[in-house]
């Protein structure tokens, strides 16, 4: 006998299960579910239409207290050095990279479950502000620098006249 439970036996519906949710979309949704949370745990209780970008800087000041990353202060014998060679009480916070992904998601989960890019608080600029300075405070205090990448430029080579001439005679002969 399964372990279906009654609910699924008594269902009767033929739909074949859903496939299962990739990385990206798992992480977005439990991303999601925790800032939801976090807004109903907010005294006095905050719905989505009242969230604002104001919300959302809490929500990831909120979140350093989990973070896993080393991130000397100014004080420490450490600051700017990658690889310090001894332990230090330094705080552990979270990770620019990890913060810029989170609010990607959540930019992402914001507008399928209906709100207005607009609206969306999670890409006021506010946002991408308090981004970058957590990613020039975590870059000097850790002595790692992020740099822009260059866009690569493609070459295209100028066609000549000789070239458009070649190009209209080859084009012109019949096939053989």
């Amino acid at each position: 006998m399964s372990k279906e439970s009654a609910a699924d036996q008594g269902s009767g519906s033929n739909h074949p299960p859903a496939p299962p949710l990739s990385r990206y979309e798992s992480q977005k949704r439990r991303d999601w579910n925790t800032f939801g949370q976090y807004l109903k745990n907010q005294r006095p209780p905050v719905s989505l239409p009242q969230c604002n970008c104001n919300h959302v800087l809490e929500f990831l000041r909120y979140l350093d207290q989990f973070g896993k990353t080393k991130v000397h202060v100014h004080g420490c014998v450490f600051f700017g050095q990658p690889a310090p060679p001894a332990p230090c009480t330094c705080p552990l916070r979270q990770a620019w990279g990890s913060l810029d992904a989170l609010i990607g998601r959540l930019r992402a989960a914001y507008e399928e479950h209906g709100g207005s890019p607009e609206t969306n608080p999670f890409g006021n600029g506010s946002i991408r502000v308090y981004l970058r300075e957590v990613k020039d405070c975590q870059a000097k205090a850790r002595g790692i620098p992020y740099k822009k990448k260059k866009k690569r430029k493609i070459n295209h080579p100028i066609k000549t006249h000789q070239q458009d001439e070649l190009i209209k005679n080859n084009s012109k002969q019949p096939a053989v």
